[in-house]
């Protein structure tokens, strides 16, 4: 499976399920390798981006364990596999304890998942799966029983330590949402509204606080340097610096989710792509 080293992040949300097919052309034509499809898919959600495209690699970004059932994951992953060899990659996450009444012993939890996958008639490749993994143990977890990890909501020190936790030969794939805006006081804005979501959700600020923020960083919408440091602003060169930074310190594939433009993100993607993507 060749994701290359950089893709796209983005739900249908933004333009709708029935522009998904367009979306992925315009992905594929600026030479992205993938593109991982957010809102929590389900596995055949993600069809629309393959019968679209000839090359480009579809990953759910993420399916979520407490909503899906792992027999019937692996029967639609099998199928997808069928239709489209080595272009799809299986992305599992845990969720949040604020959004699952259910949510309990997360690793257990993960584990039974991965068994129910493998117990199938037809289990998907390690190599094709990944886990949505932040903390040490589900990194462990992704390292034995994956092909590798897909962070979300990351600064570039846990892009090293989950290179380091996972050791080499692991795929790291860590998301990264960006705004393409020259404005900084515009571009900040954006940035702190779509992180507010995320700074309510504690997996991702106790990840944090393990990477030299404190609780005065995450606490009121987040610090200008939390919100600078996870979600980059300025010109498409500057967002590649950091990009760059990114894979520097052992990412594979970094895919980029640009904020802040309606629709199909059609500018940002092709701003990015001109200094990203050979």
């Amino acid at each position: 499976m060749e994701l290359g080293q950089i893709g796209i992040w983005s739900s249908y949300r933004p333009f709708g399920i029935e522009r998904a097919g367009e979306a992925a052309k315009l992905v594929e034509q600026l030479g992205y390798g993938a593109w991982w499809v957010g809102g929590s898919p389900h596995v055949p959600d993600v069809r629309p981006v393959l019968e679209a495209t000839s090359t480009l690699v579809a990953a759910t970004g993420i399916l979520n364990v407490w909503i899906n059932d792992p027999a019937e994951t692996a029967a639609a992953a099998a199928a997808l596999r069928a239709d489209f060899p080595a272009r799809f990659m299986l992305g599992i996450g845990i969720g949040h304890p604020e959004a699952t009444s259910d949510y309990s012993r997360p690793l257990t939890t993960m584990r039974a998942f991965l068994d129910g996958l493998d117990a199938s008639p037809a289990p998907p490749p390690v190599e094709e799966r990944c886990l949505a993994a932040l903390g040490p143990r589900m990194l462990d977890l992704a390292g034995e029983r994956t092909g590798g990890a897909h962070p979300y909501f990351v600064p570039v020190e846990h892009t090293r330590f989950a290179r380091d936790q996972l050791g080499s030969g692991k795929l790291l794939a860590p998301e990264l949402a960006c705004v393409v805006d020259t404005d900084p006081v515009r571009a900040r804005a954006v940035a702190r509204e779509y992180a507010k979501l995320y700074l309510g959700l504690r997996n991702y600020t106790q990840n944090l606080l393990r990477f030299g923020f404190s609780e005065v960083d995450v606490a009121r919408g987040g610090s200008d340097a939390l919100i600078d440091a996870v979600i980059p602003q300025g010109s498409a060169e500057q967002i590649a610096e950091v990009v760059r930074a990114y894979l520097d310190a052992g990412a594979d594939h970094v895919c980029l989710q640009p904020l802040g433009e309606e629709g199909i993100p059609r500018e940002s993607w092709t701003a990015l792509s001109k200094v990203l993507v050979d």
